[in-house]
């Protein structure tokens, strides 16, 4: 039985870009035995760690200028989140306050400070790669959709490279950014990827907006929704439209070793790869090959990152029909969702239907309801063979 929204659903504490079937079919099938014991440290790592500190996602209420904030990354105390300029008031444009530390192999967070905002660029490939990723992020959401980093505050985002040896993972752990160096055979430095630093990042604005639990379908879509901002951050920054880019999540982490080009595929969900140690791609492009699994950690909490192919190829389907830039129209009607933009906030336990309703009904309200926008959106979840739920199914208003 779901626990009523009152009730702040806990999810694991860490949001991993590998999910945790492919680091068990390298634990087991790896010849390399470098890779297979990476493999399992990281496994057991995150689930020690799952299991040791959980965080209690629950959507902020709104706050006015001096309110208490959340909890500062940087200090761990609760502390006063000031009002940020407008810019539309004349105000100062929007920029970020970035923190990037390095672990030095070691795991405790966030390590030695060795790149604030403004400061000159290092000699360390992984900060340098890492500041420009929070920076894209960060220029999405401020140039964009006008959001003052994750919270809407201006929240400072951190980051932490070179955590421990071999751990082949980057997460968002509720507070800040974390990047492995990969084990070197399959898994090359996590920060050579700008949509999985786009992708992590985002689950701190889910948990600071929609709050989705991290279990069955909300947890598919928590998922997707990280993988829809990881990839626009990503055309964004290299001036793409949606026909132009590649839709590939995590492209640039595997080494050449392996058979395949990404951890997820966007438009073909199913095909990033299939390798004799990494397996092959589970993810389903449709409702038709839905992927039941228990909802536990060890089945990835109901297949979060396997079922997240379906809302994710909608998605695809809903920015290929509009053309031109994916962050602006597309982009735009799942972030009004994300943000409860029109007044209507999907539940923490949202399921597919529900979301889709939700699209088709932002979709609606900013562009009308026979607009070309809301036409390709309902077609993109007919395609995936979603069925949207009826009108104010399980949504409140603020």
């Amino acid at each position: 039985m779901t626990p009523p929204q009152t009730s702040a659903p806990v999810l694991p504490h860490r949001c991993g870009i590998v999910p945790p079937h492919l680091l068990r079919h390298i634990a087991q099938d790896a010849p390399e035995r470098r890779a297979a014991e990476a493999a399992r440290h990281t496994l057991m790592h995150d689930t020690r760690q799952r299991g040791s500190r959980q965080v209690r996602t629950s959507r902020p209420e709104p706050r006015l200028p001096g309110a208490i904030g959340l909890r500062d990354p940087r200090t761990r105390h609760t502390t006063p989140a000031p009002a940020r300029p407008d810019p539309a008031r004349g105000a100062a444009p929007l920029e970020p306050d970035r923190r990037l530390h390095d672990a030095r192999h070691g795991t405790t967070l966030p390590g030695q400070l060795v790149r604030s905002e403004a400061d000159p660029a290092t000699a360390d490939e992984s900060v340098t790669e890492a500041y420009d990723g929070l920076g894209a992020t960060y220029r999405l959401l401020a140039d964009v959709y006008g959001r003052d980093s994750l919270d809407g505050r201006g929240l400072t985002l951190v980051a932490t490279v070179h955590y421990d040896r071999d751990y082949s993972n980057a997460f968002w752990d509720g507070e800040q950014m974390v990047f492995g160096d990969g084990d070197g055979v399959y898994f090359a430095s996590f920060t050579d990827s700008i949509d999985v630093m786009g992708h992590e990042l985002a689950h701190g604005i889910t948990q600071f907006t929609a709050g989705l639990t991290y279990v069955g379908q909300s947890g598919a879509l928590n998922e997707s929704i990280s993988d829809v901002i990881g990839s626009l951050t990503k055309q964004q920054a290299l001036g793409q439209t949606a026909d132009q880019a590649d839709w590939l999540i995590g492209a640039g982490i595997f080494t050449p070793k392996v058979r395949g080009v990404a951890l997820r595929s966007m438009k073909a969900p199913g095909t990033a790869y299939d390798d004799p140690a990494l397996g092959k791609d589970p993810q389903p492009g449709s409702m038709a090959d839905y992927v039941d699994l228990p909802h536990d950690s060890d089945n990835d909490n109901g297949g979060v990152h396997i079922n997240s192919g379906i809302p994710n190829r909608a998605f695809y389907l809903a920015a290929a029909a509009l053309g031109g830039h994916a962050w602006e129209r597309a982009g735009q009607v799942w972030w009004d969702v994300l943000t409860a933009a029109h007044g209507v906030r999907i539940p923490q336990d949202c399921d597919f239907a529900r979301f889709a309703r939700a699209t088709l009904d932002s979709a609606a309200a900013r562009y009308g309801a026979d607009g070309e926008e809301s036409g390709a959106v309902a077609r993109a979840w007919e395609q995936v063979g979603v069925e949207p739920a009826g009108p104010g199914a399980r949504t409140s208003r603020r």
